[in-house]
């Protein structure tokens, strides 16, 4: 037996983008491969869920329901975009496993191995030889002016509170560890992790946060006053946002995976979750990602 072969049964689950072949193939030989190292992958069964499908028929693998995926495994494979990790994020923080992203999307910050390195990056972070990095998630409680029972989701990227269809500005109201910051008339306004500050917070013209910084940013959508700019706050804040009485038809919406309509008076209080996601690094350094994917930095031609 070789020397780096586990002495125990590792568990390995795979979350797969829904309707996307080369995913589930690659998912299959991934399986396959780990039944010849004495290994189990285990599979969810078919949930119709957003982004998600069932790995199938995949020889020597257990079925799961979704929902008990992260307690069933000790590691997670998850084959799509970055919005298929951000459905699986949630599964996976909550028991705590660490989590291989192969990118078969476009942009794929989350995702940081390509289908070509699935095998050798599993390998890898099966034989302890891939560092695991902690990306912070934000608790987003939305509580009811009504008195109705608050709601909480935990968020990867962002929390945002924006306009519906209607094309008006909204009034919000924010606090910051209970003292106002200020009242911003805008199109809405992001709240985002370090992991976060490159999706929307980005397109939003807000800062970009290396993973390990212990930060949220606060970003204003298109707001009227000028001097209204992106805020960097510590991720030990809460961070309070009240919306104005004459605004309507506005959603809080998390990480895009989840949305809910605000009434005026509704209150969401955002802070750092207790639990973060452990995300298995490329051997590629941050920069040298933002580079490949954006061309951030390079020089104009």
């Amino acid at each position: 037996m070789p020397a780096w072969y586990p002495s125990f049964v590792q568990r390995v689950g795979f979350v797969i983008k829904r309707d996307h072949p080369e995913a589930l193939a690659i998912a299959r030989d991934l399986a396959a491969w780990l039944v010849t190292r004495g290994d189990l992958p285990v599979v969810p069964v078919a949930s119709g869920e957003g982004e998600v499908e069932s790995a199938g028929d995949v020889a020597g693998a257990r079925a799961v329901p979704l929902a008990e995926l992260g307690g069933a495994i000790d590691l997670l494979v998850v084959l799509g975009g970055d919005g298929t990790l951000l459905h699986a994020s949630g599964l996976a923080a909550a028991a705590g496993v660490p989590v291989v992203g192969v990118n078969l999307g476009r942009l794929g910050f989350l995702v940081p191995f390509d289908p070509s390195e699935a095998r050798g990056a599993l390998a890898a972070a099966l034989d302890g030889r891939l560092e695991i990095e902690e990306r912070m998630r934000l608790a987003v409680v939305l509580h009811f002016a009504d008195g109705g029972a608050s709601v909480e989701r935990a968020a990867l990227n962002d929390a945002v509170i924006a306009q519906g269809a209607t094309a008006r500005l909204v009034e919000l109201h924010t606090r910051l560890d209970g003292v106002p910051v200020g009242s911003y008339r805008a199109d809405g306004l992001i709240v985002c992790t370090p992991t976060g500050s490159t999706a929307y917070n980005l397109a939003a013209g807000g800062p970009i946060l290396p993973p390990g910084q212990g930060a949220m940013a606060i970003t204003p959508i298109c707001p009227h006053a000028l001097t209204n700019r992106p805020l960097v706050v510590s991720h030990r804040s809460v961070i309070e946002v009240e919306l104005g009485r004459g605004s309507r038809s506005v959603m809080l919406t998390v990480d895009g995976q989840w949305g809910h309509a605000m009434a005026p008076g509704d209150r969401v209080e955002i802070r750092r979750a207790a639990q973060p996601l452990r995300l298995y690094r490329s051997t590629r350094s941050y920069f040298e990602i933002l580079r490949s994917k954006l061309r951030w930095g390079e020089r104009a031609q």
